[in-house]
């Protein structure tokens, strides 16, 4: 009883099989069927490596949120280059609050050249191709991002040749840490003083004759330094026409959280425009010879997300790759062999051709109906 209760499951589970065989004896191959197979099964195994890349590479997502975050400092990292001697000049913060940060608190001056080297000229140039291709191209930020702490540093390198001449310029480097609200950051003649209304300069005993605010811009950025990351004013130079004259940078500062598989940050982007112009207050341009760097923050925070195609997905696409490919390739080999069949029935070629029915004693009758394949019923 129990083995009939088998049998009865085997045949049943027999009836329910999707894939039938076939014996050997009813598969008939073809050179044609052989060549397709060939193209199928390259294109398969070209699209398969090609899809194991995809599924290697990974891609970042931006999301957009309110930034709640008011409370903590931000950090300005700068060094810049101006073609003045340190004690003519003098550099500080004053925000939307009134908040004076003088650049004592974490700043250098460090006496130099404005000249650069020949290493450092290749430096520069190298930087500012890089600087304008990521503006240009998007793709090549993403890059920067899943490369970020891996890549070189992009500070300036230090000269290989000896000082032959004077220091004739002054180089303001380090960092300070501002109120999370709009500000300026300005470099301009004399030391700042505070002041009950604000803050001043003692400018008044610095002659005119050497302003000089031709600057070099090597780096500038917001929040913790990431090595490898490209910000839009690095590399900046700017060679001033006149002794007074201002220079204004206008930025907006996103703040940035960076998710990839390496590491977590959290730091700035930030967009810039330029402008410069002469002071002339006889033509009606006012104002105060300087680099002037006002910033203001935006109330979005962009969350950048490294993500990777997961291993399901890759395994339904293979399989959508392999079988599609099989059955585009098998009707298609279909369709070509009925239109070839067609052809060949139409016009008595190949297969289809007449053959004349040879007489009794060996010689052909050419007036004999000549017997053709059923292709005309």
């Amino acid at each position: 009883m129990r083995r009939l209760n088998k049998r009865k499951a085997l045949n049943l589970v027999k009836e329910l099989d999707a894939f039938p065989k076939i014996p050997e004896s009813y598969i008939e191959t073809s050179s044609s069927g052989g060549t397709v197979s060939i193209i199928a099964f390259t294109t398969i195994a070209v699209l398969s490596v090609m899809e194991f890349f995809v599924y290697q590479d990974t891609w970042m997502r931006y999301d957009y949120e309110v930034d709640k975050d008011f409370a903590s400092k931000l950090r300005i990292n700068l060094d810049i280059t101006v073609s003045m001697k340190c004690h003519y000049i003098g550099a500080d913060v004053l925000d939307l609050a009134e908040t004076m940060v003088a650049a004592s608190e974490g700043l250098k001056y460090e006496p130099t050249v404005f000249e650069l080297s020949s290493r450092q000229k290749m430096w520069q140039r190298t930087l500012q191709k890089i600087r304008r291709k990521v503006q240009e191209e998007h793709s090549l930020q993403d890059l920067l991002f899943k490369s970020a702490f891996r890549g070189s540093p992009t500070a300036l390198p230090p000269r290989e040749d000896k000082l032959s001449f004077p220091h004739d310029a002054c180089r303001i480097h380090g960092h300070l840490y501002v109120n999370k609200v709009a500000g300026n950051f300005h470099i301009t003649v004399g030391k700042a003083i505070p002041h009950p209304r604000g803050h001043a300069h003692m400018a008044a005993l610095v002659s005119h004759d050497v302003y000089n605010f031709s600057h070099r811009i090597d780096h500038y950025s917001f929040g913790e330094p990431i090595p490898g990351i490209i910000n839009p004013l690095d590399g900046t130079e700017k060679i001033a026409i006149d002794h007074n004259q201002m220079f204004q940078y206008f930025i907006t500062i996103v703040p940035t959280k960076l998710n990839t598989y390496k590491f977590t940050a959290e730091t700035h982007q930030y967009s810039v425009t330029e402008r410069e112009r002469v002071i002339d207050h006889a033509a009606g341009s006012h104002g105060v010879s300087g680099i002037f760097m006002k910033y203001d923050i935006s109330s979005l925070m962009v969350t950048v997300t490294e993500q990777h195609m997961p291993l399901g997905q890759f395994l339904v696409r293979l399989c959508g790759i392999i079988g599609g490919i099989f059955s585009t390739t098998g009707m298609l080999h279909g369709f070509v062999g009925f239109l070839v069949d067609v052809v060949c029935c139409r016009f008595k070629l190949g297969a289809y051709k007449p053959k004349a029915v040879t007489a009794l004693d060996g010689h052909i009758n050419n007036h004999s109906v000549p017997i053709l394949d059923d292709c005309e019923h």
